[in-house]
């Protein structure tokens, strides 16, 4: 825990204790947003287990969630669209999901602790490689984001169950491949993916967007 909170410790010692920890969720996904969270953890907080939400069961992650969300002094949420992704680039995107999480903070943060992103702010940051797996304030962030898209693709599976999004969340797989070729993209697929340009050069044009 105490590896966890060294980046924070060094902010303390300058009496900078509104530290908001930044990751991002959905860059790989063919479909939906990318999801970035900001938080803000009260000084020295501990909660044991916590790290990268990769490395976390989903049930562990929805635990971690509900606790983070009842504990933090401030969190924020930003998104960006499959089409703003596409006008963007997923880079530059994610930097604006960011920005946006930021801009809903209640509280504004003193110092960002961002994963491997460096944004254009007045806020004095540092950007972590593997941010999440060093800092517990953007593990938090990385529990908050992935559990929030991970709701959304749940949501869309409600509608369009065919394509399989609770298990692949969007994701590349097989599966999800199959049912891409069969039932074609949905309006919120990021047609400036690959297999979305492969999939519109077989067909000539746009597929019909599906509302069944």
């Amino acid at each position: 825990m105490n590896d966890l909170l060294s980046f924070e410790k060094k902010l303390y010692k300058k009496n900078i204790t509104l530290i908001g920890g930044i990751d991002e969720v959905g860059r790989g996904p063919l479909v939906g947003n990318v999801v970035a969270a900001c938080v803000i953890l009260p000084k020295n907080y501990k909660l044991e287990g916590l790290t990268d939400s990769k490395k976390l069961s989903e049930k562990k992650r929805n635990q971690f969630y509900d606790i983070i969300t009842k504990d933090a002094i401030s969190i924020g949420i930003g998104k960006c669209s499959s089409q703003e992704i596409d006008e963007l680039n997923i880079y530059q995107a994610t930097k604006v999901a960011m920005q946006r999480a930021i801009d809903d903070m209640d509280i504004k943060p003193e110092y960002l602790l961002i994963d491997a992103m460096k944004l254009d702010n007045d806020i004095p940051q540092n950007n972590i490689i593997k941010g999440d797996q060093k800092s517990l304030s953007i593990a938090a962030a990385s529990v908050i984001a992935k559990v929030t898209r991970d709701k959304e693709m749940y949501e869309l599976d409600k509608k369009y169950s065919q394509y399989g999004f609770a298990s692949h969340k969007g994701y590349p797989t097989k599966k999800h491949l199959e049912a891409l070729k069969k039932y074609g993209p949905l309006d919120n697929y990021r047609f400036s993916y690959g297999p979305l340009k492969e999939f519109k050069k077989e067909k000539g044009n746009l597929y019909e967007i599906s509302n069944s």
